[in-house]
């Protein structure tokens, strides 16, 4: 399966599952400026809306979709339509994941390309929005190193499907919600396997790494990435900052790598890694982000990244059965949320939590 070309930009609490109501590119530096400007949306820009070619749009969620028809993953044969609709399918699920998180995003105005096609397509990852959106997106303004970034931050169905109308692929979220932006409620362990390396090796690094994190009574919790990798999510009461939390992360990512070297690295470079996973710990930087539970991936059999359960994650469970098309239908035959203890947990890192990796 081939990747979308994704270049650069060229410009520069959530509510449960089940309530009705409801890579990115890495800075590799540790340190961010904390400081953000709350309280109030930015001002929007008077823009026109695009013009709708062919006569009435289909309306999803109360969205207008221009170009229904667009095939997007081709080879899955999924169109624009079928994305908006695969949200509103899954709204009660994915919400709650996104709701008062700045995005970072993946659009694809002509879709992804397939592996048999000659021409890749323009996708680009979109961090500060500047562009016309939906008016169900909310648009927030944060301060970073220079300037104040605008972000786009979904907090509906309506506004999931109005990135879809902006032919957005990709949902990526931050690791704090806005209305405390400068302290995490999470921390993700983003193990991203080189190409030799097996699933089943995967998926016993990921079981290590939740035992090292109950070894400290972190409760930890499961997702595949829409790829070949798997995060595992450390939900937090928000108390700590993002310097904390990404030493945390840094710590932990050192200890694997003490422990099994052969197996995991902590370093970036891609020489040398195609047999070893890299335990990514700059997800947990300030402004980086991470896949959203159950945002499609630009890829061309739209893949999705699936919560599961800690029993659930098996060698037999290979995680390409997971895409817009099956996902839906996983759902509801679903007898309970797979991360239903995710809302609910009450835990917190502490300088005592990096010392205890540290010993281990």
């Amino acid at each position: 399966m081939q990747n979308a070309h994704i270049m650069p930009e060229s410009a520069s609490q959530t509510r449960r599952p089940g309530r009705r109501d409801a890579p990115a590119s890495p800075a590799k530096t540790g340190r961010r400026p904390v400081s953000a400007v709350r309280g109030h949306p930015a001002r929007a820009r008077p823009a026109p809306t695009p013009a709708a070619r062919g006569g009435t749009r289909i309306q999803i969620a109360g969205i207008g979709i221009s170009h229904p028809e667009r095939v997007l993953f081709p080879d899955a044969g999924a169109t624009k339509l079928d994305l908006a609709r695969y949200y509103e399918a899954v709204a009660r699920w994915i919400v709650p994941h996104v709701a008062d998180r700045p995005l970072t995003l993946v659009r694809c105005p002509t879709g992804v390309r397939s592996d048999a096609a000659k021409q890749s397509a323009d996708c680009f990852y979109m961090k500060h929005s500047k562009v016309w959106a939906p008016a169900a997106l909310r648009r927030v303004r944060i301060q970073e190193k220079t300037k104040l970034g605008e972000y786009l931050i979904a907090d509906s169905v309506a506004a999931i499907v109005g990135l879809v109308q902006m032919d957005v692929l990709e949902v990526h979220t931050w690791n704090a919600c806005f209305s405390d932006v400068e302290r995490p409620n999470r921390v993700v362990v983003d193990l991203d396997p080189g190409e030799r390396v097996a699933w089943r090796v995967v998926v016993g690094a990921a079981r290590l790494v939740r035992d090292l994190l109950g070894a400290i009574h972190l409760e930890s919790f499961v997702k595949t990435t829409g790829g070949r990798g798997l995060h595992i999510v450390v939900p937090l009461q928000a108390s700590a900052g993002w310097d904390e939390c990404l030493e945390f992360a840094r710590a932990l990512a050192a200890l694997l790598v003490r422990h099994q070297p052969a197996l995991f690295t902590d370093r970036f470079a891609k020489s040398g890694r195609s047999n070893k996973i890299l335990v990514d710990y700059l997800r947990n930087n300030r402004t980086n982000t991470s896949i959203a539970a159950y945002s499609t991936r630009a890829r061309s059999d739209a893949p999705v990244s699936a919560p599961l359960s800690w029993p659930e994650l098996t060698e037999a469970r290979e995680p390409g059965r997971f895409t817009m098309a099956t996902m839906p239908g996983r759902l509801a035959k679903l007898k309970a949320d797979p991360w239903k203890a995710y809302w609910s947990v009450k835990q917190r890192l502490s300088p005592a939590t990096i010392r205890a990796l540290e010993r281990m």
